[in-house]
């Protein structure tokens, strides 16, 4: 394993575990296998995992609800955050990084799907990819299976 990479999970990963098990909560209920934490001086202050099936929401993927579920914290706290997910973040989501201007994402894995990560970066967020197996082939395996619910809650 190259050790920049070893050394940022190290560093990441006990964080990166919960919104793990926040993805593992999401397939518990029937949802798909992507989770977020929000991190703030060390502590997580928010949580969440994608909400397509589960409420039928194209707009809960899992930032968007550990967002919602963090609550109003004002651009200080979020110009403060780390925001952990097992996936890049799409367009919305992205975009929600952007407004609340959360300074860094770290994510599981970018290979299933990668959002707009160049245009994140360009406009100042720090992205870590940790390309964890585990995120890989949880959500690899789920796309097999749910193709159809794949490309709608991507919006294909």
């Amino acid at each position: 394993m190259n050790p920049k990479i070893e050394s940022e999970i190290i560093k990441h990963e006990k964080f990166m575990k919960e919104a793990v098990n926040e993805a593992k909560k999401g397939v518990r209920e029937g949802g798909e296998p992507i989770g977020a934490v929000l991190v703030l001086n060390g502590k997580i202050i928010g949580r969440g995992h994608n909400q397509y099936i589960q409420k039928k929401s194209v707009i809960l993927h899992a930032e968007m609800d550990c967002l919602e579920n963090a609550g109003q914290l004002g651009s200080k706290n979020y110009s403060k955050c780390t925001l952990y997910t097992t996936l890049s973040p799409c367009d919305m989501c992205s975009g929600a990084i952007l407004l609340y201007k959360i300074p860094q994402v770290v994510m599981g894995e970018n290979e299933n799907f990668k959002g707009p990560e160049k245009y994140l970066e360009e406009r100042g967020v720090e992205l870590v990819n940790l390309d964890l197996d585990e995120c890989k082939k949880t959500l690899a395996d789920f796309i097999k299976k749910n193709p159809k619910t794949w490309a709608g809650d991507i919006g294909e």
